[in-house]
């Protein structure tokens, strides 16, 4: 039987992204990124909670984003693809510490919390790439309604 472990968020970079240069010239990125969940509470009240995401990544893109070819910041909203790493430590003070992270195969900035950058003037040949604007808060539909008593298993499709 075959597993499938694959994640996709999107959300804002935590604080800018961090590498690390090993000796043998194998770089590694690390950043965190927050998604945030918006839902009304029974009483109708909007609420929010915010997830906090460790990232991991290894090679091309830790290379790209030390190499300044992918120049993220704090606050930049982004699409990650990637997958859950769990792993356990021990610490300084000899307490085995949990953690899980995302190891990032995949990410790319979808505009962000940045000042507006000076526009540059395009010839009328150049077509100006769109950006992912949201246009709205995406909302969970209803919780399903469990079938009623008289419900037949026997007409599952499978």
């Amino acid at each position: 039987m075959a597993s499938l472990n694959k994640v996709i968020l999107i959300g804002n970079l935590g604080k800018d992204p961090e590498v690390i240069n090993f000796d043998n010239g194998t770089k590694k990125m690390t950043v965190s990124l927050a998604t945030t969940e918006r839902y009304r509470d029974r009483d109708g009240n909007w609420q929010e909670q915010t997830e906090w995401h460790n990232l991991v990544s290894w090679g091309t893109l830790a290379q790209d984003i030390a190499d300044k070819r992918r120049n993220y910041v704090k606050g930049d909203q982004m699409y990650v693809e990637g997958r859950i790493r769990s792993r356990q430590y021990v610490d300084n003070q000899n307490v085995t510490r949990h953690i899980t992270e995302i190891i990032v195969d995949k990410m790319m900035s979808l505009g962000g919390n940045r000042p507006q950058q000076p526009q540059y003037q395009q010839s009328q040949y150049q077509q100006q790439q769109p950006q992912y604007q949201p246009q709205q808060q995406y909302q969970a539909p209803a919780e399903p309604q469990m079938p009623s008593q008289d419900y037949n298993g026997d007409d599952l499709p499978f």
